[in-house]
């Protein structure tokens, strides 16, 4: 089954207690919550919160969003002590990080590895609790492409490890599918929204409902994975809540067939 959910972060600008809300009134059971401002790393006391507001409205917790990137973020200054002690407060069952900070044609392969090492590390700190690492399927990582994706997936193969898989804005739909089909055995979560390149290369968004045909298509094959999954609405146009309560009509009504 495929759940539908939202990253908190499409709401940024509103309090949790507000996110829950509007999360339960658009017919959504999940979120993943931010990491930067809703619950910042290293506030336990809010992540406690937080988690009692979220249960207490009958939703689940998919992830906690955080900003880790493996091989880097120790040395920048973000402890994933911090991190984890956060995740465990808020009671997330997976921690979203990210793999590293270069994308594949411009890392090195010391960088690579550095990246691999310390996934495996922080892989084995979450196993020990049952908790999941769930990596952004994101430019600008070692996740940027397909090839570099599935690469990297096996480099860091561990129970604990799994991928959140989104759109490259810009490729065909089928090179869309080609790495979903590819991510399928090691995924747990998708960022659903619909987003297109204008000429000058920025980022457009646009209503979920004008991008529903493909949509059907990406949740159709992340079915065939064959257990429960998470598909987190993020970016609605104009970060507003008609938009997000529009979206969130139209992920539910795919979802149900």
């Amino acid at each position: 089954m495929i759940h539908p959910g939202l990253c908190s972060l499409t709401l940024g600008h509103l309090p949790p207690a507000e996110v829950v809300g509007l999360c339960a009134k658009a017919g959504l059971t999940h979120i993943e919550w931010w990491g930067k401002r809703h619950v910042p790393p290293g506030d336990v006391d809010r992540a406690r919160e937080v988690s009692d507001l979220t249960s207490d409205a009958g939703l689940a917790i998919s992830t906690y969003g955080s900003y880790y990137r493996a091989g880097v973020s120790e040395g920048d200054g973000l402890s994933f002590d911090d991190v984890f002690r956060t995740a465990l407060a808020l009671g997330a069952p997976a921690i979203r990080v990210w793999a590293g900070t270069k994308g594949s044609e411009t890392c090195t392969e010391q960088g690579r590895a550095a990246v691999v090492a310390d996934t495996l590390r922080i892989a084995k700190l979450c196993a020990a609790e049952g908790v999941g690492l769930v990596f952004e399927y994101h430019a600008g990582t070692l996740t940027d492409t397909n090839a570099s994706a599935a690469a990297f997936a096996d480099e860091v193969e561990h129970s604990s490890v799994s991928f959140g898989w989104q759109v490259r804005t810009g490729a065909s739909v089928h090179e869309n599918l080609a790495g979903l089909r590819a991510m399928l055995p090691r995924l747990a979560t998708m960022h659903v929204f619909n987003w297109s390149k204008s000429p000058e290369g920025e980022y457009v968004r646009h209503p979920l409902g004008e991008g529903a045909d493909e949509w059907r298509g990406y949740l159709e094959v992340a079915s065939e994975a064959g257990r429960d999954l998470v598909a987190l609405l993020e970016f609605v146009r104009g970060d507003t809540v008609v938009q997000l309560e529009e979206d969130a009509r139209v992920l539910r009504g795919l979802l149900c067939g």
